[in-house]
């Protein structure tokens, strides 16, 4: 921006020098013209009055006494007459021209360049020029996701047995809530490599959001195909875990995960596992403390469903920005009133898409609880620096609103800038 000002000034400056430089040059001119005039006219004179003179003295008009006499006076005549040219120019100078024409024609050069880009100009647009526009600017979290499916099915239609670009679509529908094209995309990816576990559990998932987070027979059959197959896979664990955890079943919830944390696998997030297991022993431990009719067990099992499980995934476009070392904050708060966390957690960025579970035992202390709550707006930001406020670099994700008790998925799909 500054070197843009300073480009105009000098242009300015260019132009107002076009109008005084020769303003002053032609005042100087007419001096040095006057004053030669004269002199020449002077000597014009004498040189005709000496040549009567000698002609005169040639035909023997005048002697040499008369001719020298009338010479010497003649150049003294001349001296005089100089003088006196030099004395007029000295009084009667010629006048310097006005500079009122030089004054009005700068001002206009000014007020003329200063409407033009006024006017014709995109000055302010200059700033935003500058700033590298934002794909997703005016768009809300399902516009975006919707915008991230077109674009993976374009990729899909390009590379249509590229298994592993199915399988992206087909987290990407279940995303976007499109659980019927999220279970097509995952038969498509096993009619290209087989049935696999990692397949089945994907696949599962999809139908069990569909169904409501139900357990039908015909989801449980594709579960055990997929223990069977491999007993420790995780995606299938984790819908396992999950859907005991919701049905207050936490011995169950807690075997699961354990399972896949001994399993050693490296593209789980253990941090989230942890702190799912941590949040069922406490479910569980309640409701041994209380008797099965009193008000601590009834507290319990409705919190139960007074949470809010969220499933984190990242945009293709941003996917490559995302390290195993990075941390991802995932909080909620009130969509009305003060605007204060209900509840938060933290996990490890090793790999999506990441499900948790938000609810009073990850509360943030205060009168203010989850489950005193309706709706909750949630938001995760992957963090590079380690810290909760994010930062450029960072990536961010939000759902505006999501009720209590519901699922929801949450996309991360905007750079902190």
């Amino acid at each position: 921006m500054t070197t843009f000002w300073i480009f105009i000034a000098l242009v300015m400056l260019v132009g107002l020098m076009l109008i005084w430089i020769p303003h002053f040059r032609q005042q100087k001119l007419l001096k040095t013209e006057e004053a030669g005039v004269r002199k020449q006219t002077n000597l014009e004179l004498f040189n005709e009055r000496l040549g009567v003179l000698e002609k005169e003295l040639s035909e023997e008009l005048l002697d040499q006494a008369e001719f020298d006499a009338l010479k010497k006076e003649l150049e003294i005549s001349l001296l005089q007459d100089i003088k006196e040219a030099s004395d007029d120019s000295l009084v009667n100078q010629i006048k310097p021209k006005t500079i009122l024409w030089p004054s009005i024609m700068s001002v206009c050069l000014i007020v003329i360049s200063g409407y033009l880009y006024q006017h014709l100009g995109a000055f302010e647009n200059i700033e935003t020029a500058q700033q590298p526009a934002n794909p997703h600017a005016g768009m809300d979290t399902a516009q975006i996701m919707a915008q991230r499916v077109q674009m993976m099915e374009a990729q899909v239609k390009a590379e249509p047995e590229n298994s592993q670009v199915w399988f992206s679509l087909g987290h990407a529908y279940v995303s976007a809530n499109q659980y019927d094209k999220g279970i097509a995309a995952f038969d498509k990816v096993m009619d290209l490599v087989g049935k696999h576990a990692e397949l089945l559990g994907p696949k599962a998932t999809a139908m069990y959001y569909k169904a409501g987070q139900q357990m039908t027979p015909q989801i449980k059959a594709i579960i055990d195909e997929s223990l069977a197959m491999d007993a420790q896979d995780p995606s299938t664990l984790l819908l396992v875990g999950m859907d005991a955890f919701f049905t207050a079943d936490y011995k169950q919830a807690i075997a699961s995960w354990q399972t896949i944390l001994d399993s050693d696998r490296a593209d789980v997030d253990r941090a989230a596992l942890m702190n799912a297991i941590e949040t069922a022993n406490l479910r569980m431990q309640s409701e041994t403390a209380g008797m099965p009719n009193d008000d601590a067990h009834k507290q319990v099992k409705a919190s139960a469903t007074k949470s809010v499980n969220v499933t984190i995934s990242i945009s293709a476009e941003l996917a490559a920005k995302a390290s195993p070392e990075d941390t991802i904050f995932i909080f909620a708060r009130a969509t009305e009133g003060p605007k204060v966390p209900l509840a938060a957690t933290k996990v490890s960025a090793k790999s999506f898409p990441i499900t948790v579970t938000l609810d009073d035992s990850s509360g943030m202390g205060g009168d203010k609880k989850l489950s005193d709550a309706t709706n909750v707006e949630v938001i995760a930001v992957l963090s590079k620096h380690g810290n909760i406020k994010p930062q450029a670099g960072d990536l961010q994700g939000k759902i505006s609103t999501v009720a209590v008790g519901d699922a929801a998925n949450l996309v991360l799909d905007t750079q902190v800038q």
